[in-house]
């Protein structure tokens, strides 16, 4: 008998799976052909293209110095100060992809209570150098770089230096803090507990794809592209470490950057003195915009008491 391998009907049946195998790796290579470049495009900033301040101190009536230090690495670091008058200094460090000019409103607020500011930024984010986003691997010395510049700064008191960040920059706040008790306080608006705790929803924010299945793909590529485990960027097991110094978590219900529970898990795993804000109705790392009077009283109070700077109120 004679084989009907090459028969019509059975290459009729054959071109239906061929069909789907070409389709299937082709959904295949193009599910990781735009994974690897968002994971690319999270950690890296190109300076050429990244935001930096359209502001100074200066617009906003403040009297300030353009201030730099330099990374482990030797990369240049860019920041402002504002001087003190009371002796207090507070560290401001943005958030992810962002720049100074977001933290002019609380540099204003800090100064008409006396306080110094040194408004920071970290490697490859405002006229800062570098391109490359680590998450904290490297950013957390960017930090102990300005730290350590902090006390040298006229009019500054080293033991009375506190800190604030916005949204990654208070995770980078509680992450150094954790293991330098030069930093005597902290408050972290809209931080990050961990990357596996927000990463769906962060990375649904910021790429616009769904979270299935592309969220732990891009966070994949991330981790190679940048020498990062994304599950040990997790300020859990270090905020319980800032204790007996404060920290205040500001967490918005309606947060689409962050997932709400995190200011939660956070405040869980830290010790006394924490405070924990929520406010249901607000979103991402707006508190200071939405409710500016209230977010003045309970931010200023909390340094006043941790630094001992209520004196120096104007």
């Amino acid at each position: 008998m004679v084989p009907l391998l090459d028969s019509p009907v059975v290459l009729r049946s054959r071109r239906p799976v061929a069909v789907v195998v070409i389709f299937a790796l082709a959904a295949v290579v193009t599910t990781a052909v735009i994974t690897r470049r968002h994971g690319y495009d999270l950690i890296t900033n190109p300076e050429h293209s990244r935001p930096v301040p359209g502001r100074t101190p200066a617009d906003v009536g403040l009297p300030f110095q353009s201030v730099h230090t330099a990374a482990a690495d030797g990369l240049k670091l860019v920041g402002w100060f504002i001087p003190s008058s009371n002796g207090a200094l507070i560290i401001a460090q943005h958030g992810y992809k962002s720049h100074r000019g977001e933290m002019l409103e609380e540099a204003v607020m800090f100064h008409r209570h006396g306080y110094g500011v040194l408004v920071t930024s970290v490697r490859a984010h405002d006229r800062s150098e570098g391109e490359r986003i680590t998450f904290g691997r490297a950013e957390a010395g960017d930090i102990g770089a300005w730290a350590a510049l902090a006390p040298t700064l006229p009019g500054v008191d080293a033991g009375r230096i506190g800190m604030l960040g916005n949204s990654w920059g208070g995770t980078l706040a509680i992450v150094y803090a954790a293991d330098h008790p030069d930093i005597r306080a902290v408050v972290a608006h809209s931080a990050f507990s961990s990357i596996d705790d927000t990463v769906e929803t962060s990375v649904r924010f910021f790429t616009g794809l769904p979270a299935f299945p592309f969220a732990p793909l891009i966070t994949w590529w991330a981790e190679r592209a940048a020498g990062f485990d994304a599950s040990q960027v997790d300020a859990k097991p270090l905020v319980g470490r800032l204790s007996p110094r404060p920290i205040l978590l500001l967490q918005g219900g309606r947060d689409s950057v962050v997932t709400p529970d995190n200011g939660q898990r956070l405040y869980d795993a830290a010790r006394e003195p924490r405070e924990l804000w929520v406010e249901p109705e607000l979103g991402h790392a707006n508190f200071d915009l939405k409710l500016p009077a209230e977010y003045e009283q309970r931010v200023v109070g909390f340094f006043d008491h941790a630094l001992k700077a209520g004196e120096g109120v104007n």
